[in-house]
């Protein structure tokens, strides 16, 4: 689990209720009717610029703000110098038996079209290819979020102004207008909270998680064409952690 992604949702929301349970009840911040235009209008709108498909897809995507379980960069290097220096002594044909044990689907895929023989621009041009499908998956359920983030705060001034509306219908009782107001600007307040504290960081976390995802596909795709090529073991590992900063790189002894 990803402790940043839930600190910074419990931070942000703790903060934002502690602020309003001293300054008076929560409960006048609570509103069926207010909750029912922000976010059945957010959802509809978006509806309306994504297909039904990608918007209900993205639950899915949205787990890996959540979840991580992928390897460390310094892993995969570790684990290709490992290949490299089996299939230096044993030949190519011996990484295929470790080809049940690899848990990514990618790297697995890689080793496995080396072993088959297919020449390294063949190779290269299919996991390039799954990298690219990847991105734009990522990019998809990280613009749907933006996009949900945009249509947020309108949809709570949409709300605001049915709220104004009403309220200026019942301006000959004094009475009402301090309460009408109020509701009104619950709806705002709705938009700004999911737009600012869920939608929007959730977008840009998701982001962030595709570059670390691409860059190890990126390091796989090296590793494996090396090792389709023959090249040294030393070799790969100076190319490998050439896709790291200088503070993260290790030298195999």
């Amino acid at each position: 689990m990803d402790l940043a992604t839930v600190i910074g949702i419990f931070l942000a929301f703790g903060l934002v209720f502690a602020a309003i349970a001293k300054g008076g009840s929560a409960l006048a911040f609570i509103d069926v009717t207010s909750m029912f235009i922000v976010l059945g209008g957010t959802l509809g709108a978006t509806l309306v610029n994504y297909p039904l498909g990608s918007v209900f897809g993205v639950v899915g995507v949205v787990k890996n703000a959540f979840f991580t379980t992928m390897e460390q960069p310094t892993d995969v290097i570790k684990r290709f110098l490992e290949y490299a220096n089996r299939a230096r002594r044993e030949g190519i044909l011996s990484l295929e038996p470790l080809l049940k044990d690899i848990k990514d689907d990618y790297l697995r895929k890689g080793l496995q079209l080396t072993v088959d023989g297919l020449e390294p621009q063949t190779i290269q041009e299919i996991l390039q290819t799954e990298i690219s499908s990847l991105e734009e998956r990522h990019e998809s359920g990280a613009d749907i979020l933006s996009v949900l983030g945009t249509f947020a705060p309108a949809m709570g001034m949409i709300g605001t102004v049915i709220g104004l509306v009403k309220m200026l219908k019942t301006m000959d009782d004094p009475s009402t207008i301090g309460p009408a107001m109020a509701v009104a600007l619950i709806t705002t307040f709705y938009g700004a909270i999911l737009a600012n504290l869920v939608f929007i960081p959730l977008a840009g976390k998701l982001r962030t998680r595709s570059k670390e995802e691409i860059l190890l596909r990126e390091m796989i795709l090296e590793g494996v064409l090396s090792i389709s090529k023959g090249e040294n073991p030393r070799i790969i590992e100076e190319k490998l952690n050439s896709y790291l900063p200088p503070k993260a790189r290790k030298q195999s002894k």
